[in-house]
């Protein structure tokens, strides 16, 4: 979606939050604030203190987040600063709840995130240049931390906006008056029907064998690691230090696995599980408070050629009743497809950015978009292989839908998106009152250099 800025000047500031709101979680600004000379304090809100070189660090970090798209000055910088000092502020003094394990929870998840980007804990410590892991998950959390009380603040402020139809056409009406109506991009709809292919109860049997196997081995005495290293199929397991993962009851990790991990004492190894990426046996390697440091072995049953063939097979001749009408994409669909998340809505596809049908053709999955994008209304891709990074292995058709091209806004077709933008430009003034209100009662110490800033906000308390 595009806008026509001018003369939107909630629009963007809208944008520089969104963006923001990233920047502020970036490890990055974390690294790069180590890296620079601080040269004095620029403000002071509460008990927050921000430092001239982290105005900077900011203003460079938003500008390389939105691919130098928006030109910002170190005090226009600055009051994005101030006003995120002050919800963070006010949300310790409204006693805004952050549970520490949830914190802890995502920065986990992020690090692993990480650590499979990069390829070890010691590359990320490079990477964002820390003496330690320690250190740097102690200044991810106060990051995280600061970022999910600021969201939570925006949240208890603005819980209570909505907006009306009425509201929403005069929204729209007054862009329309001042020819600020923004334009959105090409969007298509799409459905789709997969079949997976399930391996054999042989194969299964086979991958529990081994499993055990190797429980037996290592029970007397065998290398849990070395065993780990030469037989998992996990990708990361390769890695330096990609064996081992530390998790919490609260991490990312998927139900059966976390469940395996705390049952054991330390020393321990499984018997064999199953999760959606296969089946498991996992040692506790050592346990740390409330953390637990493990090992696993994952092995994924094979899927032999005959299979195959079959579910291939069975999906072209399903293609070829559809264009024979002998029945509709969607009642096969809802009748054969595997996949449990589409079937039941008639195979269409949800975009998970926006929890919509529509997929903005300029933000897609680049595989995704190669298979569409030169689809005509109503075509079907041929029949392709898939494979999630689970390891689910299917095949599957995608029918194009809808196509709808970029267009001007119209009030009637896009009213979910007006609504919103209309929504957000209400949230966004409550919240701009909230500052105004609060800057009066809180303290607040600008460096006189920003004394000559031109703020929209009077946080020099003129």
């Amino acid at each position: 979606m595009q806008l026509k800025i001018k003369n939107l000047k909630y629009l963007q500031k809208i944008k520089y939050l969104v963006i923001l709101a990233v920047v502020f979680s970036m490890t990055t600004t974390i690294a790069q604030q180590k890296k620079i000379k601080v040269d004095g304090v620029a403000v002071v809100v509460g008990k927050n203190v921000v430092l001239d070189s982290d105005v900077e660090v900011y203003r460079k970090e938003l500008e390389t987040q939105s691919e130098n798209k928006i030109n910002i000055t170190d005090c226009e910088m600055l009051e994005q600063v101030l006003q995120r000092k002050l919800l963070a502020h006010h949300a310790v003094i409204d006693s805004i709840e952050v549970s520490d394990e949830d914190i802890n929870s995502n920065v986990d998840r992020k690090i692993a995130n990480f650590k499979e980007q990069l390829g070890s804990e010691q590359k990320i410590i490079d990477f964002y240049g820390f003496n330690s892991i320690e250190d740097f998950k102690k200044e991810f959390f106060n990051v995280e931390k600061e970022a999910t009380l600021i969201s939570r603040m925006q949240s208890k402020i603005a819980e209570k906006i909505s907006v009306t139809p009425e509201e929403v056409r005069n929204y729209f009406k007054s862009l329309e008056k001042k020819g600020n109506l923004p334009n959105f991009g090409a969007e298509i709809v799409l459905e789709q029907i997969v079949i997976k292919i399930e391996p054999s109860e042989k194969a299964i049997k086979d991958v529990l064998d081994r499993l055990k196997e190797y429980k037996k081995e290592t029970d007397n005495g065998s290398s849990f690691r070395m065993k780990a290293i030469l037989y998992s199929q996990d990708p990361a397991v390769t890695t330096p230090d990609g064996d081992i993962y530390s998790i919490s009851r609260e991490s990312g990790f998927v139900k059966e696995f976390k469940e395996a991990a705390f049952s054991l004492e330390e020393g321990e190894i499984s018997e064999p599980f199953k999760t959606d990426f296969g089946y498991h046996i996992l040692k506790v390697e050592k346990i740390k408070g409330k953390m637990r440091d493990v090992r696993h072995i994952l092995l994924q049953p094979e899927i032999d050629d005959n299979s195959l063939e079959k579910a291939k097979d069975s999906l072209t001749k399903m293609k070829d009743d559809i264009i024979l009408k002998k029945i509709t994409f969607e009642e096969a669909a809802f009748k054969y497809s595997s996949d449990k998340e589409t079937k039941n809505n008639n195979g269409l596809l949800i975009n998970p950015q926006t929890s919509d049908s529509k997929f903005d053709l300029t933000r897609m999955d680049p595989t995704l978009y190669a298979r569409v994008s030169n689809l005509a209304k109503d075509e079907m891709t041929s029949v392709f292989y898939d494979e999630t990074r689970e390891g689910e292995k299917m095949y599957k058709i995608i029918l194009m839908k809808d196509k709808i091209p970029a267009h001007t806004a119209d009030l009637v077709k896009d009213y979910e998106k007006i609504q919103s933008l209309a929504l957000q430009k209400k949230r966004q003034e409550t919240i701009d009152k909230w500052v105004r209100n609060n800057i009066v009662d809180t303290y607040i110490k600008v460096n006189n250099t920003y004394k000559k800033c031109n703020f929209e906000f009077n946080w020099k308390k003129d």
